[in-house]
């Protein structure tokens, strides 16, 4: 149970308080309500490319890290396709230096061609690095666009391709900025050895004079239904052939998500899983196997993934992965193996409110999802599910007609010549 208290300021900020007196530190999580699902089709990376700018001085500090360094703190940041979260973890005696950091970089970036040009080169060649010059790198460049033809999920959160970013321009990243980074598009967290009365005056000397800015109301053209398979063959310099097959799951918000979650982990959680023990150590066709959900606000996909074992021909492995989720269509799984993969996923649960920074992190997320207390229902829920969902939802997206493939097969080298 993580408790927590609410308020909301003038200029629509919404600010969650979890008082832990038990630590000395504080933490200061902000969640922006933008993903890359919210970006422009021919301006992509732009929510990513901001967690980097965010980093690179606002209007009255020219560098955020060391102030927050001078008082014993620490900060990151992550985008995903629906959302930018910023953290900050330092003692709590010194947390009027974060709503500082925090409030000066809400109210204005600096804006200067240098940082720009500096993070652009950063991205830049985290593109190359990550993407394009790492072996499956460009696996989501390619499987995403199968999968999605309408949605903006259709691009990953790094960007369709490498020149939007190369070529962003000072006005649309302006734009951009002033679009989603205000105080109505944003949810502050405050962790710690705090108290709320303390909060409140600081996040009202702080945050409340920041202008409200225009509310955003996101309208994004969602996916039609997939009545036909999709496929694409890939080549390239990679270690061993791999296959990659994706189904549209329902989002975040609904009612079946815990079922589609475990159905996951029956798949592909751990060594006792079904895919590998049948897949990988009795069949030998793979020497990894996986399973897993994107679990995106919108609806996302559902993956299964493998790196085949060397002269294990593609068509085998394929059937042999629809023969097991051909299983999950036509029998319900015993309880003794539900009621493992519940209780190690209530587990895990239990385990991510253990860290301060997790339950700030995991407060603003679900208070963005419509309501923090979300979280503390998590357990109840993941419970709830029984044999019979399993077998649901298993027919609801194991549909080949619906399944999107990617096989990305190892270039063949030339055998070296000799004498």
């Amino acid at each position: 149970m993580v408790d927590f208290n609410r308020f909301t300021l003038n200029n629509g900020l919404r600010v969650l308080v979890h008082e832990d007196a038990t630590t000395p530190m504080a933490v200061l999580n902000v969640i922006y309500d933008v993903g890359a699902r919210d970006e422009d089709l021919n301006k992509t990376g732009f929510a990513h490319l901001f967690e980097h700018l965010m980093f690179g001085g606002s209007v009255n500090i020219p560098s955020y890290d060391e102030p927050l360094q001078r008082v014993g703190g620490e900060n990151n940041a992550y985008t995903t396709n629906d959302v930018t979260n910023y953290y900050l973890t330092l003692p709590a005696i010194n947390i009027e230096t974060g709503f500082w950091l925090e409030s000066d970089r809400m109210l204005s970036l600096a804006f200067s061609e240098k940082s720009l040009e500096t993070q652009i080169s950063v991205v830049s060649e985290e593109f190359k690095q990550n993407y394009l010059n790492q072996p499956y790198g460009d696996v989501w460049l390619k499987l995403r666009p199968l999968a999605y033809k309408t949605h903006a999920y259709s691009w990953a959160t790094i960007g369709k391709e490498l020149a939007h970013i190369a070529d962003a321009k000072m006005d649309d990243v302006k734009a951009f900025f002033h679009k989603h980074y205000n105080p109505q598009n944003a949810i502050l967290v405050v962790g710690g050895n705090v108290k709320t009365d303390e909060v409140k005056k600081l996040a009202e000397k702080w945050f409340g004079q920041i202008p409200a800015g225009e509310k955003y109301n996101r309208n994004l053209v969602q996916e039609e239904s997939q009545e036909e398979p999709r496929q694409l063959t890939v080549t390239a310099d990679v270690p061993l052939n791999a296959i990659y097959i994706a189904f549209k799951v329902p989002g975040r918000m609904d009612k079946d998500y815990h079922a589609y979650d475990l159905l996951s982990d029956i798949l592909s959680s751990g060594k006792s899983s079904r895919l590998y023990l049948s897949l990988l150590k009795e069949q030998e066709l793979f020497s990894e196997i996986n399973a897993y959900h994107t679990g995106n606000i919108d609806p996302g996909l559902f993956i299964v993934e493998g790196k085949l074992t060397d002269g294990i021909a593609m068509e085998t492995a394929e059937k042999a992965i629809w023969t097991e989720l051909e299983k999950m269509k036509d029998e319900e799984v015993p309880d003794i193996e539900l009621n493992k993969v519940k209780n190690r996923a209530e587990s895990l649960l239990v385990f991510s409110e253990m860290s301060l920074l997790d339950k700030a992190t995991n407060l603003a997320y679900y208070e963005l999802l419509g309501d923090a207390d979300l979280l503390n229902q998590e357990g109840e829920e993941i419970q709830k599910i029984t044999a019979a969902d399993i077998k649901r939802v298993a027919n609801n997206i194991f549909d080949r007609k619906k399944s999107s493939t990617l096989n990305y097969f190892k270039e063949e080298k030339q055998a070296a010549q000799t004498a």
